[in-house]
């Protein structure tokens, strides 16, 4: 007899085979980074919210947060790139909502006059669907998600990941551009923190400045006496934030009310704005947008970005880009003036000898950032991410000069990855 559910199963991962090759493939391969570099650029601030563990009320707190970014005036997008476990359509009360395409470009969701949304559980058939895709392909419809989603001007874009450092974050990480920073938020007890510890070094490890640490479900207030009860132990977050030397955002309680909220769709700081909970999520906002109404970067995101200038790294074959870049036999450094788009000095080195793991590290001891080559496998791409080096695959074979002016440009024909096995 034949089995109707192993029909549709077969169905549902056929669709998101395609659906996958479909984010695989770049449809405009000629303006595709000067597109992803153009969508950055108008936003204002990035704020990629991590957490070291699920369970922490990560999602929620990033649907809060964008909610409250929203309520201030500021303009703001919310995406979601949970692949595996996208909830936010479901805090928003937007399930079952289908993104309209203009002018070949995604047009996000409109959550609210100032609130824009987009996550790939909009792209689903069915919220029960399963997406079984692999680090190349989350990439993929990651990037696609920052260059095809017709954002506007924003003044700021809250990614809420999945939780820990997988393929996810990173990607987002590696592509979203300055100025970004991290919102990592923990619960109090000692599992939790350590966690959160790893999260910390991730971000150090990407040159990703981290705004500050939220200690969520910090805390039961009594309903009847007004007493709080301290399920989760108290202050982790706080002592955390203080050994590694980040801002301390605040403290979030344990309210009932944001579960029932979530559940209805519906976002806890619009319905109950008087409780102790919603004045919390206000005192973390307070702290986020008080940098911006000043016109300038908080401290720790101002120290990263003045001390960084572009040096593209290109792997090269007898004086010309390698189609491998663990093949080649000298790397152009190119020291770029942003300002100009030129090229300000050349410098021929020879890498260290194959080692896993080796040329990442001596990229970064060089001061690379950007690195353009023609094939280079995802678990270097994974490393160099680590770096802080942001990647660009599929260049075609010409001199160093030629390769890093179309960059610059945004005229540089990126073609397949060849090494992406």
């Amino acid at each position: 007899m034949h089995d109707r559910r192993a029909g549709k199963k077969s169905e549902m991962s056929n669709q998101q085979e395609r659906n996958g090759k479909q984010a695989n493939q770049e449809p405009d391969r000629e303006v595709d980074e000067s597109l992803l570099r153009g969508r950055m650029a108008n936003i204002g601030q990035k704020l990629l919210v991590l957490s070291g563990k699920g369970g922490v009320g990560k999602s929620t707190v990033a649907a809060n947060l964008a909610v409250s970014l929203a309520s201030t005036g500021k303009t703001v997008g919310l995406l979601d790139v949970d692949v595996h476990g996208p909830s936010i359509p479901k805090l928003m009360g937007l399930e079952g909502r289908r993104p309209e395409m203009e002018n070949q470009h995604i047009v996000p969701i409109h959550a609210a006059e100032k609130l824009k949304v987009m996550s790939i559980a909009f792209l689903l058939d069915s919220a029960s669907d399963a997406v079984i895709w692999r680090g190349p392909l989350k990439y993929n419809v990651i990037r696609q998600f920052l260059k095809d989603v017709d954002w506007g001007q924003l003044d700021f874009l809250v990614v809420d990941s999945p939780p820990g450092t997988g393929d996810e974050p990173l990607s987002v990480a590696q592509l979203v551009g300055a100025p970004a920073g991290a919102v990592i938020v923990t619960t109090p007890q000692d599992l939790a923190v350590s966690d959160v510890r790893r999260c910390v070094s991730f971000c150090e490890k990407l040159s990703l400045p981290v705004i500050g640490i939220i200690e969520n479900m910090s805390g039961l207030i009594c309903p009847h006496c007004g007493e709080t009860i301290d399920l989760f132990k108290s202050g982790g977050g706080k002592t955390l934030a203080e050994e590694v030397h980040v801002p301390f955002l605040g403290q979030i309680p344990i309210d009932p009310r944001i579960v029932e909220s979530g559940d209805a769709g519906t976002p806890f700081v619009e319905q109950f704005g008087q409780t102790e909970a919603a004045t919390a999520f206000a005192r973390v906002i307070d702290q986020i947008v008080k940098p911006q109404k000043q016109n300038k970067q908080p401290a720790h995101v101002n120290v990263v970005m003045e001390n960084v200038k572009m040096k593209i790294a290109i792997p090269l074959a007898n004086g010309l880009l390698s189609m491998h870049f663990g093949h080649c036999d000298q790397f152009a450094l190119l020291e770029i003036d942003e300002a100009t788009k030129t090229i300000v000095k050349t410098e021929l080195s020879s890498p260290p000898g194959y080692e896993p793991g080796a040329l990442p590290k001596w990229l970064n001891e060089q001061g690379a950032n950007v690195i353009v080559a023609g094939g280079i496998g995802q678990r270097a791409q994974q490393l160099l991410a680590e770096s802080g080096i942001s990647v660009v695959v599929g260049a075609p074979v010409d001199t160093p000069e030629n390769i890093a002016t179309a960059y610059l440009n945004g005229t540089l024909k990126a073609g397949d990855n060849i090494c992406d096995h």
